[in-house]
């Protein structure tokens, strides 16, 4: 096994490393295994206890389930990783792959609504996205119940991409089973997380943010106010890439959060060549490289206790954004980035959208 894969994955396995806890590490250290090393000191000066750190054997049993399974890993700055994904500053810095890899080539189009979503709605979104498909498009979804079963099975033949929020083993909901097989074997199976885990609650926008991340847009087909499909717009917003919506009738409750995103400044969707003319400006644009990782000399940055407590002191229970509390503290960026850091290891920092940080 690679040894530095291996510590990669050590790294992202273990308690409070979160993806941008991880490229800070990498960032300061240079390497995984100076990371690991440094990860015990780090949460002491942060007033935390060491975090758990992921064992080799632990890690390496996974990447041996992995293997078993005939998937993959794409690691941040290594081969496939998906270029639009990599330009996120909460880009997973593993993902687990199954299936056909050539779909990371096309044109990726995101498309999610309601689980409950009503018939007509389902049937506009499995023709929508066989057109996308015959198009060239690559079909993104969540393999859940509704919009998203019937945009996958729209764009089964010319191959669509599932982002699942457990692991690729793991069948959500029980009746895709078979679904997901089939796109293991001719689409594409995309996780955060390791074989085995079961969805929870948490791990929804998770996935939502990578749905949202891979695709030059994402169209919402049908959802109602405060859905899981309107996390996937918003992180979409966040992300500067396009959000479309399909409108629908002001009698039903599915259609008011589309409804809302078009008033809200969403394109309106009525047709493939609605959505083809509003990305393909887009998909033109300069991709940053999934070449983004961190090479050369780590960096050499300590706080003294005083400018510890200075940063301290300026964070609270509510969310500010880290350039704030760099221009109060007055420190260089590299001291607050640190400090920052050692209170995520150890448990007493939450990072929030936006680049924002709070104490918990």
């Amino acid at each position: 096994m690679n040894a530095d894969h291996v510590a990669r994955l050590r790294l992202i396995r273990s308690s409070n490393v979160g993806p941008v806890t991880y490229f800070h590490l990498l960032s300061r250290f240079g390497s995984a295994d100076a990371a690991l090393r440094a990860l015990p000191d780090l949460a002491a000066r942060g007033g935390g206890r060491a975090p758990r750190i992921s064992t080799q054997s632990a890690v390496e049993a996974e990447m041996a389930a992995v293997e078993r399974l005939g998937a993959r890993y794409l690691f941040l700055g290594q081969g496939l990783y998906p270029p639009l994904l990599a330009e996120l500053e909460t880009a997973p810095p593993a993902l687990v792959v199954k299936g056909d890899l050539s779909l990371l080539e096309k044109s990726p189009v995101a498309m999610v609504g309601a689980r409950n979503a009503s018939a007509a709605a389902c049937r506009f979104a499995r023709q929508l996205a066989h057109d996308l498909g015959g198009e060239g498009m690559a079909v993104v979804s969540g393999l859940a119940r509704g919009i998203d079963t019937a945009a996958h099975d729209g764009a089964m033949a010319s191959g669509t991409i599932a982002v699942i929020a457990g692991g690729v083993d793991v069948f959500y909901p029980p009746e895709n089973e078979a679904r997901q097989r089939a796109i293991g074997e001719s689409g594409l199976l995309i996780a955060e997380q390791p074989p085995g885990v079961e969805p929870h609650a948490r791990h929804f926008p998770y996935r939502n943010r990578i749905i949202a991340g891979l695709s030059l847009g994402t169209i919402v087909v049908e959802a109602a106010p405060r859905s899981g499909s309107l996390i996937t717009a918003r992180y979409a917003t966040e992300f500067g890439r396009d959000v479309m919506a399909v409108p629908g009738s002001p009698l039903d409750p599915r259609a008011q959060g589309c409804n809302a995103l078009i008033r809200e400044g969403a394109v309106l969707i009525q047709s493939a060549a609605d959505v083809l003319e509003t990305i393909r400006p887009f998909s033109l644009r300069p991709i940053a490289s999934p070449g983004r990782d961190f090479r050369g000399e780590p960096a050499s940055a300590d706080a003294e206790e005083a400018e510890r407590r200075r940063v301290v002191d300026l964070l609270g229970p509510t969310a500010v954004s880290v350039d704030e509390i760099i221009r109060q503290a007055g420190l260089p960026p590299a001291i607050v980035q640190i400090v920052l850091l050692e209170l995520d290891l150890a448990g007493r920092l939450e990072r929030h959208a936006g680049g924002k940080v709070s104490l918990i």
